[in-house]
């Protein structure tokens, strides 16, 4: 399996303690909620496959993360 690159920290500080929330963390929660603003506020999102929908974000994620690369 191969290492997932996370793009360090999404809000480096100089704090040797605080590790934080990744960059592909941030890039995956920005990319939900983009996904979650097409929805109408009355659609009922209970039958969506949440966990289809998590790994997708990653795939998002991952692939900001690749382009940044480039």
């Amino acid at each position: 399996m191969s290492e997932i690159k996370t793009g360090g920290p999404a809000f480096p500080t100089n704090d040797v303690c605080y590790n934080g929330m990744t960059l592909r963390d941030y890039f995956a929660a920005k990319a939900l909620q983009g996904w979650l603003s097409t929805y109408p506020t009355e659609m009922d999102i209970s039958n969506v496959n949440k966990e289809f929908v998590a790994k997708y974000m990653y795939e998002m994620a991952d692939a900001m993360l690749k382009a940044r690369e480039e």
